[in-house]
């Protein structure tokens, strides 16, 4: 097994572009944290013609709903929303210029073709490792609509934050690869 490689986010273009679909990473920097009302919200808000309360250009989003916090934490359990929750409004997101997303499960064609279209990497965390997660978040800030809650967009600063590189910029989708060997034909 190789090491897994490490980066940093907000990512660049040319990080999320050379990411392959399999890889694992370790993230550190900062992230958005959002969940489907949050991106309800922002897609209404561009549908009005406002501008957003937070530049989403070059971010990478993780789909989150945190827990409260203990005493001393910074946050509560923080794993992963299924990420086919978000994909009515990924789209116009990502027009908005996101570099990156962290979920998990599966992606619409719509949602792969505009990452492509885009250069857009999705990775996935691991379901039910939320304690371990969020001992990889040591800061987090709500930005934009606290009125949602845990579904408000946060932004998160994080250390070696594990993920696999599920869909690639390129379309190649892990979920579809990384299978293909254990199907019967």
């Amino acid at each position: 097994m190789t090491e897994p490689k490490k980066i940093t986010a907000p990512l660049s273009k040319e990080v999320a572009k050379s990411l392959k679909a399999g890889e694992s990473v370790l993230i550190s920097g900062t992230i958005l944290a959002a969940r489907d009302a949050a991106h309800k919200a922002l897609t209404e808000a561009l549908a009005r013609g406002e501008k957003l309360p937070v530049d989403l250009e070059g971010e990478t989003i993780y789909y989150l709903g945190p827990t409260p916090a203990k005493p001393g934490n910074a946050i509560g359990s923080a794993g992963p929303t299924t990420s086919g929750r978000m994909d009515k409004y990924t789209p116009t997101i990502i027009e908005q210029g996101i570099h990156g997303m962290i979920g998990k499960g599966y992606r619409s064609q719509e949602v792969v073709d505009s990452m492509v279209k885009h250069g857009v990497v999705y990775m996935v965390a691991v379901g039910g490792a939320a304690a371990l997660i969020s001992k990889c978040i040591t800061k987090y800030e709500v930005l934009a609509y606290p009125e949602l809650g845990p579904e408000a967009v946060a932004r998160l600063t994080i250390e070696n934050f594990p993920a696999i590189v599920a869909i690639d910029s390129q379309g190649n989708n892990y979920y579809e690869v990384g299978q293909a060997p254990y199907k019967l034909i």
